[in-house]
């Protein structure tokens, strides 16, 4: 029953309703964690990461983010055939996860007045607007991601020759908590500028979800596009520069 469908599903359902809950409990009005502020944020966001790679780990290698995915078959690490299921399931996951997140902070978005704030419960977006450093943000922020996880996972990524044995490189094949780390300090150090979506289905997934929910505000579609682009653009640059190097 746990294919890499199912895992990357649960996986990154896990990942959305934990790290998008902290935002949740921080943002929204009457919450027992308002205002608590950004170390929050982050720090929840990389247990979140740690949650999802522990479930999905031992089945799909825990992706749980399309940039990852295309990384590793930009790599020659996974088939290209197994993208789509891939990223299929980190967009069911990450749609599922932000409407838990909903349902379970429905009292607090109806009494939050903030369309900003509830929206950053779902999706990311820029502390100051600018179409080029936002996209050179989010290309950044996830080549670190990528390009670090090629050498937390070292040998390991080239012993293994066929597909199916392929699949399960991912986020778990460097240990849940390596991971976590490496997430926790991209948003310290790069997270204030947009964010730090570094990954398309974590951001597109809510936005969707928040577009279709009875959640007052627009969902900024015109700012969609970069937290989807720059981080496939980061993550294949980081392939190619690791290829080239090992």
């Amino acid at each position: 029953m746990m294919s890499i469908l199912v895992a990357e599903i649960l996986g990154t359902m896990l990942l959305i309703l934990l790290g998008n809950g902290v935002v949740a409990n921080v943002v929204l009005n009457g919450t027992k964690g308002n205002n608590s502020g950004w170390i929050v944020i982050t720090t929840g966001w990389a247990l979140a990461v740690f949650v999802g790679v522990i479930v999905a780990g031992p089945y799909s290698g825990a992706h749980l983010n399309p940039a990852v995915t295309v990384a590793l078959a930009t790599a020659g690490k996974l088939s290209w055939d197994l993208v789509p299921e891939y990223i299929a399931g980190e967009m069911i996951g990450a749609m599922l996860g932000a409407l838990l997140v909903w349902i379970f902070y429905k009292d607090h978005f109806k009494s939050t007045e903030d369309e900003g704030g509830k929206l950053a419960c779902f999706s990311t977006g820029p502390a100051i607007k600018n179409t080029f450093s936002n996209l050179i943000s989010e290309i950044i922020g996830t080549f670190v991601l990528v390009f670090v996880i090629f050498y937390l996972a070292g040998p390991s990524l080239d012993i293994l020759g066929d597909v199916d044995a392929r699949a399960i490189i991912g986020l778990g094949s460097i240990g849940a908590v390596p991971v976590a780390f490496l997430v926790w300090v991209i948003g310290l150090s790069l997270g204030g500028t947009t964010g730090y979506a570094i990954n398309p289905a974590r951001d597109l997934g809510p936005r969707i979800m928040h577009a279709i929910l009875p959640v007052k505000g627009g969902s900024d579609w015109g700012y969609a596009w970069i937290p989807v682009v720059g981080p496939i653009i980061g993550a294949v640059i980081a392939a190619l520069l690791y290829v080239t190097l090992v």
